[in-house]
C-alpha cells in the first residue's frame, strides 16, 4: 500500500475584506498518495495557490483540518515544513547573491552541514544545467534558468513532497518545455510525490497523472485527464 501525502478534511478559507467575506476555498477534501503527480487547474483566482499556502503552513486556514507527510498542518507546522520543498510563484533566490550560494545556504538553513550542502548544491546544478551558471548572480538569469533554479532550491534538503505553484507561468515555450523535462526527469529517478497549480489546460493534460479541477474556491472534479475529459467534454 502506499502512503497517503496528503489527506484534507473540510479544508477552508475565507478572508474578510469591506464588501464582506471571502471565501476563497470551501470545504476541500482530497487525498494524494505517495509517488503521484497531482494538477490543481483552474482560472487565476480560483483558490489554487490558497490551497497550496495552507498546505504548506504559510496560511492558516479558517476551518477544517489537514495532515501533510503525517504531520498537522496545525498541531506541527515545524515538521511540515521539514519534510516539503515549496516553490512559490515569485523567485526565490536574491538577487545580488551567486546561484551556488543560494543553494548552499538552503541547505545549511535545513539544518545541513556544509560538505552535504555543497555535494547536494553540485548535485542539483548538474540535474538542472545549471553549473555553467553557479558563480553568476541571481538577477542575471534568464526567466528559464531561475524558475529551474527555485526548483533546485526547493529540493536541496530532499524532501519527499514538493509543491509547485504555477512554476511555468511567464516563460516562453521552450523554457516551459526544458523545465517539465527536468521535473519529470527527477520524478523518474526519485518517485517523488508532486503537487503542482496551474491555469494551463495542455499542460494538466500532459503532466499530470491526476487533475483536481477547483473553481471559486471549490473542488468540482477529480480524476484523471482521459477521464474527465470523457465524462465532461
Amino acid at each position: 500500500m502506499t502512503q497517503s501525502m496528503i489527506e484534507t478534511r473540510g479544508l477552508s478559507r475565507t478572508f474578510k475584506s469591506k464588501a464582506g467575506p471571502v471565501h476563497a476555498v470551501t470545504d476541500l477534501t482530497l487525498e494524494v498518495r505517495e509517488g503521484e503527480l497531482v494538477a490543481f487547474l483552474g482560472p487565476n483566482g480560483a483558490g489554487k495557490s490558497t490551497s497550496l499556502r495552507m498546505l504548506t503552513t504559510l496560511l492558516a486556514p479558517t476551518a477544517g483540518e489537514a495532515t501533510v507527510v503525517g504531520c498537522d498542518i496545525r498541531r506541527d507546522p515545524t515538521g511540515v515544513r521539514r519534510r516539503i520543498g515549496y516553490v512559490g510563484q515569485g523567485n526565490g533566490g536574491g538577487h545580488f547573491h551567486r546561484v551556488r550560494d543560494e543553494l548552499v545556504n538552503q541547505g545549511r538553513a535545513y539544518g545541513q552541514d556544509g560538505a552535504t550542502a555543497n555535494r547536494h548544491a553540485d548535485e542539483l546544478l548538474d540535474v538542472f544545467e545549471l553549473a555553467d551558471l553557479a558563480k553568476r548572480n541571481v538577477m542575471t538569469l534568464s526567466g528559464g534558468q531561475k524558475r529551474r533554479m527555485d526548483v533546485a532550491l526547493g529540493l536541496m534538503h530532499q524532501p519527499r513532497l514538493l509543491f509547485l505553484d504555477e512554476p511555468s507561468t511567464g516563460l516562453d515555450p521552450q523554457s516551459r518545455a526544458n523545465l517539465w523535462d527536468h521535473i519529470q526527469r527527477l520524478r523518474r529517478e526519485t518517485g517523488m510525490t508532486i503537487v503542482l497549480t496551474t491555469h494551463y489546460l495542455e499542460e494538466a493534460d500532459s503532466m499530470a497523472e491526476r487533475v483536481m479541477v477547483v473553481d471559486h474556491g471549490r473542488l468540482i472534479a477529480d480524476g484523471t485527464a482521459e477521464s474527465l475529459k470523457e465524462q465532461l467534454a
